[in-house]
């Protein structure tokens, strides 16, 4: 596998030309990564209606055919804005998601709770492995910051370090700590949101500070190599690089976070916003992602890409494989 398409955030109902551009690209599997549509609903025969809308455009149509679509959710498709664990129709919206998908019959998805999953490609020596979290069905709720001390332009929510609270549950991180322990030289993990940056003050893993830090710990003991995080949500694109150094990142190795957001739908704001582990700038307008892999070089390059409306490259990281590579350490902090 060499070339991966990733997005997330999609109207269903507004037009999107992007599509054609991910087809262009001729990647070998598309990875929609959260607010695949936006329903925010308890009605499944809603939800079932704006995923048909999803599945009637036709340049998704002719994507389709390009490549395998391969999907987790956000909020908006889970079925509520910020939603967790407290969303009492998150059996049934995960029926609805997995038909829409077609997910296959005997796949493990329609007899779990919750929609993550991972899968290995390729042969030994250049094998990708693609692992899908799901980051709402056992997700713990979020602390507010109260109205009157809230910061213009920061999200509404604070880090809430107590050691009961969860982003995955229990048994999906017993599960990813078995997927991370098998063989693979590149690693994608696709995670709805955001979990390198720490100041935005919106949905995160920084939320869950002791979570945020258990999941590079968790990379770190299972002597993971070549793991990239990809993630949604902002409705904005950018990189992030958690440094080998930093306290919190037990992996060994500096962990990036390519973030794309929008599909059709971007913010257009978030001017100036920080992100002390961002590289270069932020990008405000619609995109998707694109991870390049060569691997006819003896230490294969991967290309971390942010693409525009038309395909054109518009912020770009180039990562040897040998720099993903770590003994794993314990963090600073417990």
């Amino acid at each position: 596998m060499t070339r991966i398409a990733f997005g997330s955030c999609m109207r269903e109902n507004k037009p999107a030309p992007i599509w054609d551009a991910v087809a262009q690209q001729k990647p070998e599997i598309f990875l929609f990564i959260g607010d695949n549509i936006y329903a925010d609903t308890e009605d499944m025969e809603v939800m079932l209606a704006k995923y048909q809308k999803l599945g009637a455009m036709e340049g998704y149509q002719r994507l389709k055919k390009v490549c395998p679509i391969w999907a987790t959710w956000d909020d908006h498709d889970y079925g509520v804005n910020d939603g967790g664990a407290e969303y009492p129709m998150k059996v049934q919206s995960q029926q609805v998601m997995l038909k829409f998908f077609e997910e296959p019959t005997d796949s493990p998805r329609w007899k779990r709770e919750g929609v993550y999953d991972a899968k290995v490609f390729g042969p030994e020596g250049k094998r990708v492995q693609i692992i899908l979290l799901d980051t709402r069905y056992f997700r713990s709720p979020l602390k507010k910051v109260p109205k009157a001390e809230q910061k213009k332009g920061m999200g509404p929510y604070v880090a809430d370090d107590r050691a009961e609270l969860t982003m995955l549950g229990e048994a999906q991180w017993k599960w990813l700590a078995q997927e991370l322990s098998k063989p693979a030289e590149v690693r994608i993990v696709a995670t709805s949101v955001q979990a390198v940056p720490q100041e935005h003050g919106w949905e995160y893993w920084e939320n869950f500070p002791q979570e945020r830090r258990r999941l590079f710990k968790v990379i770190g003991e299972a002597k993971a190599n070549g793991v990239i995080l990809i993630s949604g949500d902002r409705h904005l694109a950018e990189i992030s690089k958690l440094a080998t150094d930093d306290p919190d990142n037990g992996a060994g190795y500096p962990v990036y976070d390519v973030t794309s957001s929008s599909l059709n739908v971007p913010s257009g704001g978030n001017v100036g916003e920080v992100n002390k582990h961002r590289v270069g700038e932020h990008y405000r307008l619609v995109n998707f992602g694109t991870i390049l892999i060569d691997w006819a070089d003896k230490d294969p390059l991967i290309n971390l890409q942010i693409r525009d409306e038309k395909g054109q490259v518009a912020r770009e990281e180039a990562v040897r494989l040998s720099s993903l590579k770590g003994v794993g350490k314990a963090p600073a902090r417990p």
